[in-house]
């Protein structure tokens, strides 16, 4: 029996090693806080306070009469970012009870959404690089962020510095950053090492990759304490 829906997709064969969700408070602040906020409050003020606000006070609303009642959709449709913003924030808390994490021994799933439910996928040998980032609620909050990156063509793509597409998606506003932050970049570095730099010679034929991760084990007995 599964106690959650990601847990439910990952392999029989896998063995989870932390499971986790994101820190409610700091999901929902930086929701209600995001780069829309000052371009939805401009927009309000604009159609609340100059427009609305002038037009209601100086009485054209009842000099025009049955078409002054007509105005009235066209300031609700003309006042859309604004219910864009407040319609993304109702949908953090939806957003926040799909959103879970797990790290097994194989690679990190993660799952999202708001009206769909989306899992994602990612094993240690595709991952390129694994980052910490922290923002204002997070470090007020004691919480962070684990950035984790592949190298392939994609269309939601972020270019780094050296010119490189990666493919981003994180673990986000998590109380112990620092012990999975360290866990996984130790993972991707011990697995994706061994994929492309084998410590033993490879058999004259292969009956598939059934190496053991002897370092399992330890991180399970970290996470339970």
């Amino acid at each position: 029996m599964f106690s959650t829906d990601l847990q439910a997709v990952v392999g029989s064969h896998e063995t989870i090693v932390w499971q986790g969700k994101p820190d409610k408070k700091c999901f929902i602040l930086e929701s209600i806080f995001n780069p829309l906020l000052p371009f939805a409050l401009l927009w309000a003020a604009i159609d609340l306070g100059i427009i609305g606000g002038g037009f209601f006070a100086s009485g054209g609303f009842r000099q025009m009469g049955a078409f002054g009642f007509a105005l009235i959709p066209f300031f609700l449709l003309h006042m859309m970012p604004v219910w864009l913003y407040l319609g993304g924030v109702l949908l953090a808390f939806r957003k926040y009870r799909n959103t879970e994490y797990i790290v097994t021994n194989l690679g990190v799933y993660i799952s999202g959404g708001a009206f769909s439910y989306s899992y994602e996928m990612k094993p240690f040998a595709e991952l390129s690089h694994v980052a910490l980032h922290r923002g204002i609620f997070d470090q007020w909050l004691g919480v962070g962020d684990v950035e984790l990156s592949t190298s392939q063509m994609d269309f939601s793509y972020n270019r780094n510095r050296n010119g490189a597409n990666l493919h981003k998606f994180s673990i986000c506003d998590i109380p112990d950053y620092q012990r999975v932050y360290k866990m996984v970049k130790d993972m991707q570095t011990d697995i994706y090492s061994d994929t492309m730099y084998p410590n033993d010679l490879r058999p004259a034929e292969n009956h598939g990759y059934q190496t053991r991760y002897t370092k399992i084990d330890d991180y399970r007995n970290d996470y339970r304490n």
